[in-house]
Formats: structure tokens, C-alpha cells, sequence
């Protein structure tokens, strides 16, 4: 049972790479929106062209803006006026869930990028806004098999469900930490999106969820892939990024998914310079959202060009103190300086970058906690102790039963040292 399971969680830890992107997508080292497989449903594939949605596309914007709120509040109207659309349900469905991940602190990709996430709970979900996300999911669900029933080619249905399924998958997941469940759900939103590419190849919206099954299984090891061969899946990373890489290049509703997707799988190839270019792109289109920007940061750190990284960390933190984020968790660009800084052996500029955490206005808890933490480790390497023991100090009255809490006790008894 035991291997089991962590055969699952293997498989599912990819399908974070359903949980990818969840990007504020991306590799985020702070946090990433990531919006995999929970795509923007057309009515149909001419439909959606032919009648543009002003009310749905500001939802859309404020949602890619990280402005859930107001999101909701346009999804919400957009069900009021077709409440028989599963794909209007499914779109509310996607903003609450998002809004409460960010909440949580489920979404940082830079978990996504190494696979920690399998083994990080974070901050617990609202009781009220779980069953939310269930009725949505149900009310989809019903949606679709009413419109299945009566038709079981229709495509835009099938295509729905893939949706719905998709979205529970991450639901299950990371609010849940049902792997099964999880697995369950992204197997069935593959074969319902494989179907309606068999009824109709040039339904483009439909490869986001098959592309990313297709990078996820062709990443997996061999073993795990024996087994996943078992219940019907397979595929390949080339033509994973094929399939995203069309879908990104459209003019679909799913563009924006597609580049958030693909760009985490490129950087876990270490391709940062094409993941960066779309990351730019994206900041420049959705400038209220810091993740973007931050993630340009992340992958210039990344691919070894540690002053630009430096730079753009700074410039997010700036942007973030004249009011372009809002209240959004921006002190995350202080965190990746320390980091970056402390990775060069700067212990001055590391301690006072972590310093900056405290100065956002309502920081994230674990950033928080994090940052005093690490500024105690670096006040202790710059033989600052009594420094070092007022930020452990800080730690423990924090939090005392996280694991930086546990650090901090270790660091009280015997100063750090690298």
C-alpha cells in the first residue's frame, strides 16, 4: 500500500505540473499564480470568436491581475446571465479556488519546480469556501451531464468536464492532499480533452490539459511509467511542448495558461531564456500582477546572471512600496534578494534584504518567519550575536511549532555557521 501511494504521489507530483501553473504561475520562488487546466472555456471554438464577452473578459483581466475579488465578482454576473453554461460555473469555480490557494500560501512554484509541494501543507482552507468550491464543482458536473445525456457528442460539454475535472484535480490535491482523488480526476479530464480532440483536432483549447499530461508522463521515471501505462496513459515532453506551445501561440482563451504552463516546464529543463522571454511578456500585459515580474528575477538568478536578478528584485520591491500591487504579497522580491545575496556570500546585503519582509504592509506569516530567521543566521555569520538572538527570538514568537521555529532554537543554543 505504502509504495503504492508514493507511486501515486510521483505521478501527481508531476501533475502539480497540473498544479503548475498555477502561475501567478511560474517557478515563482515566492508565488506563483498558476492556472493549469482550469482554462476559459469557450461556448465553442467559432462561438467564442464570434461573441465577444466584455463582462467575462474584465473578470478575466482582474483574475490574470491577481484582483480575485473583483474576478469573482464579474464571474458571478456572467452565471447570473447564462446559468445554464457549465463553462460559466467552471470559471467561478477557477477564482475562488485560485483566491483561497493564494490565501493558503499553496502556490508557491518555486515547490512546483522541485516537487516539495507533495510534502508541504500550508496554511488550512476555509471550511465555508471548500464547500463552495464543491457545489461549483457539482453544479458543473450536472450542467454537463444534462447536455451529455442529450447529446454525448456535444463537444463543448465534453470539453467542460474536462475542465471541471481538471479543476477538482487541483482542488483534491492541494487543499485536499487527496492524491487518488487528485489522480482520479486528471486522468478523466485527459480522456475527456483527447475526445474532443478526436471529434474535432482543430478545438486548440483542448491540448493545454493533453499537452501538459503529455510533458507530465514523459518526465516521469521508467518504473512509474510502467505503471501509469496500466490505467492508460502515456506521453511524451516533446510532444507536450508541442501541443502548449500551439496553444500559447493562439488566439484561444487558454493563450495566457498555455505560457504559464509552459514556461515552468521550461525552466525545470533549464531553457530559462525562452521561460523569461514569456514571462516578460506576460508582466508587460498584466502589470498589476508582481509574479510575473518576479519570476524574470527568479530565472536570471537562475540561469547564473545574479546582478540583473538583483535589479529586478529591487524593482518589483519598489513597484510594490509606490502602490502597484495593492496588498498583494510582494515582499516575496525581498526574500529572493536575501536569497540571491546570501547565495553570493554577501551577509550585509542578505541580512537587510530579509530586514525588508518586515517593512510590507501585512506580510505573508512564512515569508515573515522565514526572512527573520535567515536575517539571524546572517546577523550570526557577521558575528552580530546579540542581534542573531533578538530575530531568533522574533521566530519562536512567531510560530512556535514550525519548523523555522525548531531552526531557531538550534541557532539559540549554537550560533549558525554555514
Amino acid at each position: 500500500m505504502q509504495s503504492s501511494l508514493r507511486r501515486v504521489k510521483r505521478v501527481v507530483r508531476g501533475s502539480a505540473l497540473w498544479c503548475a501553473a498555477l502561475l501567478c504561475g511560474l517557478s515563482l520562488q515566492g508565488q506563483g499564480q498558476i492556472r493549469i487546466a482550469v482554462g476559459n472555456i469557450p461556448l465553442s471554438a467559432a462561438a467564442s470568436a464570434a461573441t465577444p464577452d466584455p463582462l467575462a473578459d474584465a473578470a478575466f483581466d482582474h483574475f490574470y491581475n491577481m484582483e480575485y475579488d473583483r474576478s469573482i465578482q464579474g464571474f458571478e454576473k456572467v452565471v447570473d446571465q447564462r446559468p445554464n453554461d457549465p463553462s460559466a460555473v467552471n470559471h467561478l469555480m477557477s477564482a475562488v479556488l485560485m483566491r483561497e490557494l493564494y490565501r493558503m500560501g499553496a502556490m508557491n512554484t518555486g515547490e512546483y519546480a522541485n516537487d516539495s509541494f507533495v510534502g508541504e501543507a500550508h496554511r488550512t482552507a476555509d471550511p465555508k469556501v471548500k464547500e463552495r468550491i464543491k457545489q461549483l464543482t457539482d453544479r458543473a458536473e450536472n450542467l454537463e451531464d444534462q447536455q451529455l445525456k442529450a447529446n454525448p457528442n456535444n463537444v463543448d460539454a465534453i470539453y467542460a468536464r474536462g475542465v471541471t475535472r481538471a479543476q477538482f484535480s487541483l482542488y483534491t490535491a492541494l487543499v485536499e492532499r487527496a492524491w487518488f482523488s487528485a489522480l482520479r480526476n486528471a486522468v478523466g479530464a485527459r480522456h475527456d480533452h483527447e475526445r474532443v480532440l478526436e471529434l474535432n483536432p482543430n478545438y486548440v483549447d483542448a491540448k493545454l490539459v493533453v499537452g501538459t499530461d503529455n510533458y507530465v508522463m514523459g518526465s516521469l521515471p521508467w518504473s512509474v511509467k510502467v505503471a501509469v501505462t496500466m490505467v492508460g496513459l502515456s506521453g511524451t515532453k516533446e510532444k507536450g511542448f508541442e501541443y502548449l506551445r500551439e496553444v500559447a501561440q493562439s488566439n484561444g482563451e487558454n493563450a495566457v495558461d498555455a505560457r504559464v504552463v509552459l514556461s515552468l516546464f521550461l525552466r525545470r529543463e533549464r531553457r530559462y531564456d525562452e521561460a523569461r522571454t514569456l514571462m516578460h511578456d506576460l508582466a508587460a500585459r498584466y502589470p498589476r500582477n508582481y509574479l510575473f515580474p518576479l519570476e524574470e528575477a527568479n530565472l536570471l538568478r537562475a540561469s547564473g546572471h545574479a546582478p540583473e536578478a538583483a535589479a529586478g528584485y529591487r524593482r518589483v520591491w519598489q513597484s510594490g512600496r509606490e502602490g502597484k500591487y495593492g496588498n498583494l504579497h510582494y515582499e516575496t522580491a525581498a526574500w529572493g534578494l536575501g536569497e540571491l545575496l546570501r547565495s553570493e556570500k554577501d551577509y550585509g546585503g542578505a541580512a537587510a534584504a530579509y530586514e525588508l519582509v518586515s517593512q510590507a504592509p501585512e506580510p505573508d506569516p512564512e515569508t515573515l518567519q522565514k526572512a527573520n530567521l535567515a536575517a539571524g543566521e546572517m546577523y550570526d555569520l557577521l558575528q552580530k550575536r546579540d542581534l542573531a538572538m533578538k530575530k531568533y527570538q522574533i521566530v519562536l514568537a512567531q510560530n512556535g511549532s514550525s519548523l523555522p521555529a525548531e531552526q531557531a532554537r538550534k541557532h539559540i543554543r549554537e550560533a549558525y555557521r554555514e
